[in-house]
């Protein structure tokens, strides 16, 4: 079976974490090999003592990237719904796929920050606009949006099931389901 990295960038809140796991579900359930590289667990286990500076983003992104790559390289569909809020820092993760042949699939979960803040399901922008905390992406930290994604997905516009269902038309107009 061929893997391939499905990258699931958006702000916080925008929705990726929850399509990833209903994809992942999805997939299994049909006897594929998936896995969901959660931004919040890779930040725990794998770039612990990372701060938020834009240079220990681009390092996290690069981590997770090339653990994607890894396991995309060995027949798994590596679902990772992480923020990464520069486009050089993905671009540098879709290069080193292209590098290895490895396919690399760049899914814009395109949520209003209006929106992620009313789900706010980190109570992150509450914080953020209480004074606790800064650099939150989005508000008052950049986040660029893809220019041309593979799939954009406006979560807020429909159940999380579709939001799943469009990523595994994507997966299965690339010949990777």
């Amino acid at each position: 079976m061929t893997g391939a990295t499905v990258w699931l960038t958006g702000l916080p809140s925008a929705g990726k974490t929850t399509i990833a796991y209903a994809l992942a579900e999805r997939l299994r359930a049909e006897g594929r090999r998936a896995e969901v590289l959660d931004g919040d667990e890779i930040r725990e286990f794998l770039s612990a003592g990372l701060g938020f500076t834009r240079a220990d983003r681009d390092t996290n992104v690069r981590r997770i990237g090339y653990v994607a790559e890894l396991l995309a390289s060995h027949g798994v569909l590596a679902l990772v719904p992480v923020i990464a809020p520069y486009a050089d820092s993905r671009e540098a993760v879709r290069k080193r796929h292209q590098v290895e042949g490895t396919t690399y699939l760049e899914v814009h979960v395109a949520t209003p920050v209006e929106v992620c803040a009313e789900r706010d399901v980190k109570g992150l922008y509450a914080k953020q606009a209480a004074g606790e905390l800064t650099g939150l992406t989005g508000v008052d930290d950049p986040y660029e949006a893809p220019a041309a994604p593979d799939l954009r997905i406006e979560s807020h516009t429909q159940p999380v099931a579709d939001s799943a269902a469009a990523l595994y038309a994507l997966l299965t107009q690339r010949g990777l389901v």
